[in-house]
């Protein structure tokens, strides 16, 4: 009998809390065969979970005095808030209470809470945030999502490396496209860092394009996007932003008239299809990569249904052991030495 994997939930994390995450957990009982610990105030989860039929179903509790506001100050979350949710989650995860932590929750403190707690891997200076969006030919992936506003050279090509990996292992392609977002293909155009970025991947042993434009991660050109987080982040925002717009402005337009909604009744189906693929719900949660131990971040803005495929993409990352992965591959590790390595005192002097 297979051994079902534990997923550590933060019960109070995210805009619909507690009520959205309870019920995403039971349904991702129930769907996925998940075994589920509920973090947080236990009086509050034990009368959210008395609106659901649990019986047969593997969730358990672990209270936490503190909740994680949206608006709390990453670092202040860790030194001052030892007993919230986020930290007691982050506790169970290190101790291998679970082989994974998800939250809705604020996503800095996560961050924060994951370096602190669950500790960086080996090589790594900072992990990045990897979230798919979707292309022409499937889905491309983007790191850093939203971790490291400032970033240096070296930390920017640890992004493209763990990225390539994590591809490698979740989508079973030997060989991921590797590009580096900036504003234009040509050699000429980035900024000073991407620069260096970019004789730094063209070293290495990735499957590395060169510069890709922004109109390329929804073409299908390139697997893997690098960059830094405050750009990866605006990235994101802008995706969900437009295919929310184009979403009323389809319908919208199908309103106009009787011979619209005839055509829309004859293509209902490839609107719901193409709707789901730009839904954020659909893809649950983005992992953190390069800590010691798998952690995903949720949209705040997180449904059940949301929370659920959280649960669900958790489940996936353990399986798949991404974290073993980029722990033990040889390659990136070869790469991280030669062209991925943190400066030295003396070089970074030179280099100024």
């Amino acid at each position: 009998m297979t051994k079902k994997l534990r997923i550590i939930v933060d019960a109070m994390g995210g805009d619909h809390a507690p009520h959205a995450t309870v019920e995403g957990a039971v349904a991702a009982c129930r769907d996925f065969g998940a075994d589920v610990v509920l973090v947080g105030n236990e009086g509050i989860i034990t009368r959210e979970l008395e609106r659901h039929d649990t019986q047969g179903l593997h969730l358990s509790l672990k209270h936490a005095t503190q909740v994680v506001g949206m608006g709390d100050n990453p670092l202040d979350v860790v030194r001052k808030k030892k007993d919230s949710s986020i930290s007691v989650g982050m506790k169970l995860l290190a101790e291998g209470q679970g082989e994974s932590f998800v939250s809705a929750g604020n996503s800095g403190a996560m961050v924060s809470a994951a370096l602190f707690i669950v500790k960086r891997m080996p090589g790594i200076d900072r992990p990045a945030i990897g979230t798919f969006l979707p292309s022409l030919t499937g889905q491309a992936l983007v790191v850093d999502a939203g971790a490291n506003n400032l970033c240096k050279p070296h930390n920017i090509t640890q992004f493209a490396l763990m990225g390539a990996v994590y591809y490698r292992a979740l989508m079973k392609c030997k060989n991921p496209r590797v590009g580096l977002l900036s504003n234009g293909e040509e050699e000429s155009k980035g900024t000073d860092v991407l620069k260096q970025v970019h004789a730094h991947l063209k070293k290495s042993s990735l499957n590395y394009i060169g510069f890709v434009e922004g109109k390329d991660l929804f073409r299908g050109n390139v697997d893997v996007v690098a960059c830094d987080g405050f750009t990866g982040n605006i990235v994101l925002k802008t995706a969900e932003g437009v295919a929310e717009s184009m979403g009323a402005a389809i319908k919208q337009e199908l309103k106009r008239g009787l011979s619209s909604k005839i055509g829309y009744l004859f293509s209902r189906r490839a609107f719901q299809r193409l709707k789901k693929r730009f839904d954020y719900a659909e893809y649950g949660g983005a992992p953190l990569l390069g800590v010691n131990a798998p952690v995903l971040i949720a949209h705040g803005r997180s449904s059940a249904y949301a929370v659920r495929n959280m649960i669900r993409a958790a489940l996936e990352f353990s399986r798949q052991r991404v974290v073993e992965h980029i722990l033990n591959d040889p390659d990136i590790h070869h790469d991280i030495e030669t062209v991925g390595r943190k400066p030295g005192l003396l070089e970074r002097i030179i280099h100024r």
